[in-house]
């Protein structure tokens, strides 16, 4: 399993490197397996001419991938991604899409979680919760299908609208 909270857990005082190195070593890789996967995401997520660069002084943006990078260190089965485009710029979350869906393809299972609607419209299936209760799943499709609604946000709105006047 990787995880990346939506506030970073990175050491800003360290070298994106640094950073992700230290990432692999808490997930058991050391050696020459860690140097070679460190070397891997720095070239995947476009690291490598930021490598050395202190971590505190990256954009939110880029301290996204590094996080990216210390959360899937261990080519995880299993990621969950705490709002992971939260206060970045829309370059950087297209960039970061296409990052998501890459790991995806190559078979890692993905757990995103969201406000933005259009970003929860590139999940394959898609859960609805308030107040603790499952109140929606499926996919995009099925979902604005059942509420007869054109949009996942439509279906959002429609949902907080409900949610307003039930009970605390």
């Amino acid at each position: 399993i990787g995880y990346m909270s939506q506030k970073f857990g990175l050491y800003d005082d360290l070298s994106v490197v640094e950073n992700i190195r230290f990432y692999a070593g808490i997930y058991g890789l050391v050696g020459r397996e860690r140097d070679a996967r460190v070397a891997e995401l720095l070239h995947q997520l476009d690291l490598a001419e930021r490598a050395k660069q202190l971590t505190g002084t990256l954009s939110g943006g880029w301290k996204q991938r590094v996080a990216l990078a210390c959360a899937t260190a261990h080519h995880p089965r299993m990621l969950f991604l705490d709002e992971p485009t939260a206060g970045v710029d829309p370059a950087a979350r297209r960039r970061f899409w296409e990052i998501i869906n890459e790991l995806a393809r190559g078979g890692t299972t993905i757990l995103v979680t969201t406000h933005y609607m259009d970003e929860a419209e590139r999940c394959g299936r898609i859960a609805f919760l308030s107040r603790g209760h499952l109140i929606a799943l499926g996919t995009a499709e099925e979902i604005t299908g059942q509420f007869g609604l054109g949009s996942i946000e439509d279906v959002f709105i429609e949902l907080q609208r409900r949610d307003e006047g039930a009970p605390v």
